[in-house]
Order: structure tokens, then sequence, then C-alpha cells
């Protein structure tokens, strides 16, 4: 295999993730009760035989610089590796990334010491599978010096996304950026001579997923510019110059940038047949291994959850919904439609003891609560009795300890919610 470098973009502040951002960079928000978000990007890599991965973030990094540390060590002869390359200063430039194609830029100087041939750009905030290898052998038959990796959408679809215009050998010819609803772009539509097969008819538009591969060339010749961005800036001025191919994904993808998809995403995975399949033994998901005990069930019902390891549940009610690691929900409790993230330790008797005197919850859930529609990020404290989600929903906004996005309730980090409260 030709010497590739795959490059995760870890995207800036994370803003329509927050408040799960307020203390970590979007990479590294925890999903579907044990893994990260980057995991999905770093496994979709690591199970296509691409070992060499680097992921650029600058914002709220120490998190995922710790999890990658623990969860990514590659042996000598394997010459593999994942590094966490921050926003730095140098000689050359003193500034922020501005952009996903600047973050790229100002970090050649460590991208050229490898002397790829290709290079594999990939989103941070994406939740699909892809054979890599597949991705890179068609780039290479077609003998394109970048390739859009695209996935077929409807007409509603293709007004929230960049719509590639291909030939019928699939050359991306015209790139336009998110057409509105009224707009006339029946002369878009996938040609029937391309022999592109969809999973639905009504799919008509190829979509850009934010992923490309370039020829080592072609990179440099494309950001010897200004410009900072690769979806609204770089590939649309490269349609001109370059050969740009598409690659059509007619798997599951979905962007979880945004707390409604996220929050979506994280139930899907409680579904019978979940849209996204963590159960497969050939393309594993990776995390950090952490060596938790099995959870514990004490007399609890549990209907479509997925619950993580090291968990202690007793006689609670849990309904469609994601329990992360170390989480300790109390008897009497009923969770609805709830992803908990769960805690990063366990507390001890004396800690206990401490928080009991100054009438401060335990870590988890409480005694009796009622949770309805909500995400519960990590070492939050519900005391007894408390009711979230029962009511009439405020407006979107920040509250304190909760926040409320887009009609979902977000119990943030390290949060104390004393007994009795209702929100």
């Amino acid at each position: 295999m030709p010497k590739v470098l795959s490059i995760i973009l870890g995207g800036g502040k994370g803003t329509r993730l927050y408040p799960l951002t307020q203390s970590r960079s979007k990479p590294a928000v925890p999903f579907g009760g044990k893994h990260r978000i980057v995991d999905i990007p770093i496994s979709n890599c690591i199970n296509s035989g691409l070992r060499q991965i680097y992921v650029l973030t600058q914002f709220n990094s120490a998190s995922l610089h710790l999890h990658i540390a623990r969860a990514y060590r590659f042996d000598s002869f394997s010459n593999g590796f994942v590094e966490i390359l921050a926003a730095e200063q140098t000689f050359e430039h003193s500034g922020w990334y501005e952009g996903t194609a600047d973050a790229v830029r100002k970090n050649f100087t460590h991208f050229k010491t490898q002397d790829p041939k290709y290079y594999i750009i990939l989103s941070g905030d994406q939740l699909y599978r892809m054979n890599l290898k597949e991705f890179l052998a068609q780039h290479e038959a077609s003998g394109a010096d970048i390739t859009i990796a695209c996935t077929a959408v409807n007409r509603r679809d293709a007004s929230g996304f960049g719509i590639m215009q291909i030939d019928k050998q699939s050359n991306i010819t015209a790139f336009m950026e998110k057409p509105g609803p009224d707009r006339n772009i029946d002369e878009w539509k996938i040609p029937a001579q391309s022999g592109i097969s969809v999973a639905s008819p009504d799919k008509e538009y190829l979509a850009s997923m934010g992923i490309y591969i370039f020829n080592a060339k072609a990179m440099e010749e494309c950001l010897n510019n200004n410009m900072t961005d690769f979806g609204k800036e770089i590939i649309p001025a490269s349609i001109k110059d370059h050969k740009v191919s598409a690659f059509v994904h007619n798997g599951y993808w979905e962007d979880i940038g945004t707390i409604r998809s996220f929050y979506e995403a994280n139930l899907d995975l409680t579904e019978i047949t979940p849209q996204f399949n963590f159960y497969d033994a050939e393309a594993p998901i990776y995390t950090h291994y952490r060596n938790l005990p099995a959870s514990k069930i004490n007399g609890a019902q549990l209907d479509r959850v997925t619950c993580s390891e090291g968990c202690v549940i007793t006689y609670a009610t849990i309904t469609r919904s994601v329990i992360g690691i170390r989480t300790i929900i109390e008897s009497g409790s009923i969770l609805e439609g709830v992803v908990c993230m769960g805690a990063d330790y366990y507390e001890s008797d004396s800690s206990k003891a401490v928080d009991e005197k100054a009438d401060i919850p335990r870590v988890g859930i409480g005694k009796n609560c009622h949770i309805k529609k909500a995400i519960i990020d990590k070492n939050a404290r519900i005391g007894h009795n408390v009711s979230i989600g029962m009511g009439e929903i405020p407006p979107d906004g920040d509250y304190g300890y909760y926040h409320v996005v887009d009609r979902i309730y977000v119990i943030t980090k390290n949060a104390i919610i004393p007994d009795n409260t209702v929100i």
C-alpha cells in the first residue's frame, strides 16, 4: 500500500455541541456509553490498514490528549501512531487555526517529513463506517488528483449540504454550497449514465461528506494560498484546475455535531437493529481499555437499553436509554430517553461520608428520580426525588447546572442537583 497520512479534523470550539464541549474538545465528547466521538474515524482508519494518523485540534484538548495516549498504542514494528497536533506558535505563524484547510497548511512541516503519497482528510464529528481501502483504490484507479466521499440525498436534505455535479465518469464538474429549497437544481441530479446505485430512488443528488483524498502534490498546490476552509473554498476552487472525482458511500452516515443529532444517534443505538453497528467483530470500534468490572443489575427493569461496564443499577426502570461507564442508579428511579455518560471514577467511602455531611449528593442518580429526554454529562450528582423533563420544557438557554438545547435537557459535567429538585 502506498504511504497514506490520515488527518482527522478536530474542529474548533464545538459551539453546536455546547455545553458538552464546555470542558473538552468535540472529538473527546463521550458517545455510546463507553466511546469517544474520535474513536469512530480512528477505528475506520485502523480497520482499513491506515495506521499513521494525526488529529488536529486547538480547543480544550487535554481530555483528548489523555484519551488518545491511553487508547492507541502501536507496537514498534508497525510504524503506526495516533498523534494530536494542537495549534502551536512558530516563527512562520503565531495564530490559531483559522479553518480546516488552514489547520492542515500550518502542519505541513510535520506531514512532509513522512513523505506521504496521499492524504486522507476525515471529520472528527461524524458517525459512519467506511472501508477507506476501497476509497483509496477508486482514487488511484480514476487517476484523480482529489476524490471526495459523497452520500446520496433527496432534494429536501440537499439544502443543507455542499452538492456535487458529476459527469458520467463520476468526475466532479461543479460544486454548490447549500442550495436553498427554492433553487432549481434539476441539472445537478446524478446522471443515469454514471451507473451509480443509491439506496432510495428519491436520493437524486450527491452531497459532500467532508471526507477527501488528496495526492500529496495536489494538496500542496491547493493550499498554496490564503484560503482557510476545505468545503467552502478549497474544493470549489480545485475543481477548476484539478481532476476531482466522486466516491459514493451508500452506508449509514450521520453528522453528530449538534445536540439534537448527537442525542438521536445515541438513542438509535438502543434499537433492535440500530443504524450504526457496534457489534461488527471484523471492524471493531476501538477505545480506551479500562479493566472495569461487569455491570450489576439488582431487580431493575431495562427495555432497549445499552449498559456499559462498571454500572450498579438497583430497582430502577429504564427505557430506551444509553447508560455510560460507572453509572450508579438508585432504587425507584425511572429513566426514559436518557443519554447518561457515567463517571470518571468511583467515590471512596470516606469521600461519601464527607459529602453526606455537606448535603452533597453522590455521583450518579439518587432514589425515586424521574428523568426524561435528557443528556447527563459525566460525574453529575443527582440527588433523591429529582424530576427532570416531566413538565413543560422551558426555552432554550443556560439555566446554571443544566441547559436546554433544541428542547433537550443537558445536565452539565460535574453538576450538583440537590434532593427534591424539579427541572
